[in-house]
């Protein structure tokens, strides 16, 4: 049987073996709040890339200290962040894999004790401090922490950059009307919501030729945040600035409940693919073969971001593979398990 699944895919520079994504997870497993690779995160990305994932992500990693998610968090704000970066890189390259690292600042939810900053000086919720409302300075500091980021990433050895722009971390809350309260050029209209992520696509590309992704959160679940229009009005945009992928995310922008359901995200990748005509992946509890297929198949998005089913089982595309009836080729150290 021919498949979509497990079949190539090529994005500018880079060609994946298949069509399937080890989404980006914080592991929150960083124990001296210095951003610093551990041995647990080399572990943890190479099983999943002998796994045979097409494609490795690299959880959400600070492009600045006050930028972390919470204190255990990978840094790339350091020179010294790329060496272990690399060791990364090394392990899952050896299995055929290409890696990918998402690039992210968290705004308002960055839990920590230090300052933390914001479009707008609203907190997520009160658990969380009230940030502080960024200059002009400060977003243009920020930006430039992308950029070096960036260049760090691609000293590090990874094939593609994600930006974060989605569940309500800081470029989400510049884009969203929700979060985003200012009166200058970095608020009020849609276009002005979009500045942020446009000059840091900007920057990020005076240092990176490579594929570039771009995480968006396309549904705030709020009548009062963005609309699909508005959606499609940041994925058009992103495609002229020269990004090869969005990944379809939803929430995050607001302490709410969401209503969870197999492949609940989908028709946003769907809906961008078709109305931005820019190449989509589809994430959300997708979690068998089959249900992968037929997003491919009937051309909902061009790649499968699986998430938790990745914790569950390393070796997911294995298990993909069997549902469909496909043999795939197996770690030389694996197959007499692997043999039909």
């Amino acid at each position: 049987m021919t498949t979509q699944l497990f079949s190539p895919f090529t994005i500018k520079n880079v060609t994946l073996k298949n069509r399937i994504v080890m989404s980006p997870m914080c592991m929150y497993s960083v124990d001296t709040e210095d951003g610093f690779v551990k041995p647990f995160h080399i572990t943890h990305y190479e099983s999943r890339a002998v796994g045979q994932a097409g494609l490795i992500m690299v959880e959400s990693t600070s492009v600045t200290p006050e930028g972390r998610i919470s204190p255990n968090d990978l840094g790339i704000w350091d020179e010294k962040h790329v060496e272990g970066l690399q060791k990364i890189n090394q392990a899952v390259h050896v299995h055929g894999a290409k890696t990918a690292i998402q690039l992210g600042h968290a705004g308002r939810k960055a839990a920590l004790k230090e300052e933390i900053f914001s479009p707008s000086a609203i907190a997520f919720n009160d658990k969380y401090q009230t940030p502080t409302e960024m200059t002009e300075e400060k977003i243009k500091e920020t930006i430039h922490a992308f950029q070096q980021g960036a260049r760090r990433a691609k000293e590090a050895g990874f094939d593609i950059i994600e930006l974060h722009g989605a569940h309500g971390y800081l470029i989400n809350q510049f884009l969203s009307p929700l979060t985003n309260k200012r009166t200058d050029h970095y608020g009020g209209s849609t276009e002005n919501r979009y500045r942020f992520l446009s000059e840091t696509i900007e920057a990020v590309k005076e240092v990176w030729d490579g594929a570039l992704f771009v995480r968006i959160s396309a549904n705030e679940y709020d009548d009062n945040g963005n609309k699909m229009d508005d959606i499609i009005y940041f994925a058009s945009e992103m495609k002229r600035q020269g990004v090869d992928l969005i990944d379809c995310s939803s929430g995050g922008v607001i302490p709410i409940g969401i209503n969870t359901y197999p492949g609940y995200q989908v028709t946003y990748a769907e809906k961008v693919r078709q109305q931005a005509n820019i190449a989509t992946g589809a994430v959300g509890l997708i979690t068998s073969g089959l249900q992968a297929e037929e997003i491919l198949q009937n051309e909902r998005a061009d790649l499968i971001f699986i998430a938790r089913a990745f914790l569950r089982n390393p070796y997911w595309p294995k298990q993909a593979a069997d549902e469909l009836g496909v043999d795939i080729e197996s770690p030389v150290q694996y197959t007499r398990g692997w043999r039909s």
